[in-house]
C-alpha cells in the first residue's frame, strides 16, 4: 500500500504524489505524463548545450582550420574533465529529490552547499589541468602555431570553469526539487549571449582585435558567467526558492555529506568518462583507414548523438522520479515507473531505428555531398539503428538505479560492457579477420551495439532484483 508521506504539503506540479487506487494503465500513463513533464525542459537544456558546441565549431571554422583544429582539440581535452565533475555533481538531483518527496525540507540546503564545495574543489582541479596541458599539446606533435591558439583557448575557457561547475551544482537544487525549467532557462541564455560573443571575439568587432579560436574561450567563459550570476539573482530573488536562500540557508563543508555525494556521484562521473573515452578512442583507431571512412562514422555518430537526447533527457527525468517517490515511501509506485518506462524507452528505440533504416540516404545527404562519404554513412546507419535500441534501454535502466542511488554495480557493468566487450569486439571485427572477414568501421558498430546489448541484459536484471535497501 503507498503511503502519503510529509510531502503531501509540498508543491505537487512537478512531482505528484500516485494516487494507489487508480487503475494500473492509468498509473502508468500518469507518471509518463509526469516524465514528459520534468523530460521537456530537460531536453531543451540538453540540445541548448549541444549548440554552444556547434556555434563554436561553425563560426571557429569560418576563421581558419587552425582554429578550428585548435578548438577542437581544446574541447576534446576539456570535454572529458568537464563530464567527470558534472557526473559527480548529479548525484545531488537524485538526493535532492528523495528528501523533497520525503518532505524532509531541513535537508535540501545542506546538500546543496555541499555540492557547492565540491563544485569549488573541481573547478581548481580542472583549471590547473587545463592551464597546464603543454605536455599534451608537445606529445600530439602539433604546428607551434595550432599550439598556441590550443593553449589560449583553453587558458580563455579555465575562467568560465567556475561557473560551469556552480551551475551543475545548483542544478542539483533547482532539478531536485522538480523545476526543470529553470536550467532550460539559463542554458538558452548562455546559448544566446554565446553566439554574439563568438562574432565580436573570434573576427574583431567592436573595436576588438580578432582573436580566431581563442577567442571562442573567451566568448564561452562570459557566456557562462553571465548565466550563473543570472541563475544565483534568480534563486535569491525568486519567490519560488523563498524557502531555499542560498546565503540565509549557509551550511559549513560536512564531511558526511561531502562523502555522501560523492559515493553516489564518483562512480556516475566515472561512468560517463568512460563512455566518452572509449568513443574518442574508437575515433583515433578509425583514423588510419582514411578521411573518408571517419567521416562517415562521425556522421553517423552525430545522428545517433542527436537523437539520444530525447530518450537520455527522459532518463534523467526518471531518476528524479524515482529518487523523489523512494523519498516519499511510494517504493511499489518507483517500481512500476522504472519498469513501464522500458517500455516507452523501447517504443521510442524502434521509431529512431526505423528513421534510421529508412531514411539514411536522405540523412547522410544533409551531411556531405561527396558519394563515397555518403555511401560509407549509410552503410553504418544501418548498424546505428540496431545501436540505438541498445543504447536507450541501456540509458533508462542506468537512469531508474541513480533514483535508487545505486551507482556503484552500474559503474562496474557499464565499465565491463564498454572496455571488456565492445571495444575488443568492434577492434577484433575492424582490423582483423578472427571471426569474420575484417569489417572496417561496421566492425565497431557492431562491437558497440554488442557491448551495449550486454549493458542492458545486466542493467536490466540488477533493476529488476534491485530492492531499495540495497543502495548505496
Amino acid at each position: 500500500m503507498e503511503i502519503r508521506g510529509p510531502s503531501a504539503t509540498m508543491d505537487e506540479t512537478h512531482q505528484p504524489l500516485p494516487e494507489a487506487r487508480q487503475p494500473l494503465l492509468s498509473r502508468v500513463f500518469a507518471e509518463w505524463r509526469t516524465l514528459a513533464i520534468l523530460g521537456g525542459p530537460i531536453l531543451i537544456a540538453q540540445v541548448a548545450q549541444m549548440a554552444n558546441g556547434v556555434i563554436d565549431t561553425v563560426m571557429a571554422g569560418h576563421a581558419s582550420a587552425e582554429d578550428l583544429a585548435a578548438v577542437g582539440i581544446g574541447s576534446s581535452l576539456w570535454m572529458p574533465l568537464f563530464l567527470f565533475f558534472m557526473g559527480a555533481l548529479s548525484a545531488l538531483q537524485p538526493i535532492i529529490s528523495g528528501y523533497n518527496g520525503a518532505g524532509s525540507r531541513e535537508k535540501i540546503m545542506p546538500a546543496t552547499w555541499q555540492g557547492l564545495y565540491l563544485a569549488a574543489a573541481g573547478s581548481v582541479i580542472m583549471i590547473l589541468l587545463l592551464i597546464n596541458v603543454k605536455p599534451v599539446l608537445t606529445l600530439l606533435e602539433l604546428d607551434a602555431n595550432t599550439t598556441r591558439i590550443t593553449q589560449g583557448y583553453l587558458d580563455a575557457f579555465a575562467w568560465g570553469v567556475p561557473a560551469m561547475l556552480l551551475m551543475a551544482a545548483l542544478r542539483g537544487l533547482t532539478d531536485g526539487l522538480g523545476h526543470t525549467r529553470v536550467i532550460m532557462a539559463f542554458s538558452v541564455l548562455s546559448t544566446l549571449i554565446n553566439l554574439p560573443l563568438n562574432y565580436i571575439f573570434i573576427y574583431g568587432k567592436l573595436g576588438l582585435p580578432a582573436m580566431g579560436g581563442i577567442g571562442c574561450g573567451w566568448a564561452t567563459s562570459l557566456s557562462n558567467g553571465f548565466a550563473a550570476v543570472a541563475m544565483l539573482v534568480y534563486l535569491n530573488r525568486s519567490r519560488l526558492y523563498r524557502s531555499f536562500h542560498l546565503i540565509a540557508d549557509w551550511a559549513a563543508p560536512d564531511r558526511a555529506g561531502l562523502g555522501y555525494i560523492l559515493r553516489i556521484g564518483v562512480p556516475i562521473g566515472f561512468t560517463i568518462f568512460v563512455e566518452a573515452s572509449m568513443f574518442a578512442v574508437i575515433a583515433l583507431f578509425l583514423a588510419p583507414l582514411g578521411p573518408v571512412v571517419v567521416a562517415g562514422h562521425q556522421i553517423a555518430l552525430n545522428v545517433v548523438s542527436l537523437l539520444f537526447m530525447l530518450p537520455l533527457s527522459l532518463g534523467m527525468a526518471l531518476t528524479l522520479r524515482v529518487s523523489f517517490l523512494i523519498g516519499a515511501r511510494a517504493p511499489d509506485s518507483a517500481r512500476l515507473i522504472s519498469r513501464s518506462s522500458l517500455v516507452l524507452a523501447a517504443a521510442i528505440a524502434l521509431v529512431f531505428a526505423t528513421l534510421l533504416y529508412t531514411f539514411s540516404p536522405e540523412i547522410a545527404a544533409l551531411y556531405s555531398g561527396e558519394a563515397d562519404v555518403q555511401a560509407v554513412t549509410v552503410a553504418l546507419l544501418g548498424f546505428a539503428a540496431l545501436f540505438q535500441v541498445a543504447d536507450v534501454v541501456q540509458v533508462t535502466c542506468i537512469s531508474a538505479l541513480r533514483g535508487y542511488k545505486d551507482t556503484r554495480i552500474p559503474m562496474f557493468i557499464m565499465l565491463f560492457s564498454f572496455w571488456g566487450i565492445g571495444l575488443p569486439l568492434g577492434y577484433t571485427l575492424t582490423f582483423t579477420d578472427w571471426i569474420v572477414p575484417a569489417m572496417g568501421a561496421a566492425g565497431f558498430w557492431v562491437g558497440l551495439t554488442c557491448g551495449l546489448t550486454s549493458a542492458s541484459l545486466l542493467l536490466g536484471w540488477r533493476l529488476f532484483r534491485f530492492t531499495p535497501d540495497q543502495a548505496d
